[in-house]
């Protein structure tokens, strides 16, 4: 059964109809077209699908969109409104943190939130708590050094 929900998307508050089983992910993909957010494995395990919900790391391959309501949920396409790159894109694209780039958006969004966390003590620190997102293309060295350069900023 169909029913309308609010979500409120990079300070925009979307009505859409959603079915109660439908992911996080897919609504901002197939209803919203923010197609930045990557669906990988849509079992939560390689962090391609990450997006902040009230400025925490989500999967949003493992959240149901009804259960984002009353949240504000911010995209890959909601860092830089302005058009300008975000510090911590700018990081990536400076270090090359990334090759294939499927990986890059949840990488980028997990990134923000390591930061705002305080958890970029150390080149170890990062990788621990980025360890949730998968590059296949093992992009990791330049990925840790992205987020070192913007968290000493």
């Amino acid at each position: 059964m169909t029913s309308h929900h609010e979500l409120t998307v990079n300070g925009e508050t979307y009505r859409l109809p959603v079915d109660p089983r439908t992911t996080l992910v897919d609504a901002l993909r197939e209803r919203l077209g923010l197609t930045g957010t990557k669906k990988g494995c849509d079992r939560g395990e390689c962090g391609a699908c990450t997006v902040l919900v009230d400025g925490r790391r989500v999967l949003s391959c493992m959240m149901l969109a009804v259960a984002a309501e009353n949240t504000e949920i911010t995209t890959i396409e909601g860092l830089a409104p302005d058009g300008e790159m975000h510090p911590v894109q700018r990081a990536f694209h400076a270090n090359d943190a990334f090759q294939c780039g499927f990986c890059t958006p949840g990488q980028v969004m997990s990134a923000v939130a390591c930061i705002a966390e305080g958890h970029t003590g150390s080149p170890e620190e990062i990788k621990e708590w980025m360890s949730g997102n998968i590059c296949r293309c093992a992009a990791y060295p330049q990925i840790v050094a992205a987020v070192t350069e913007v968290s000493v900023q």
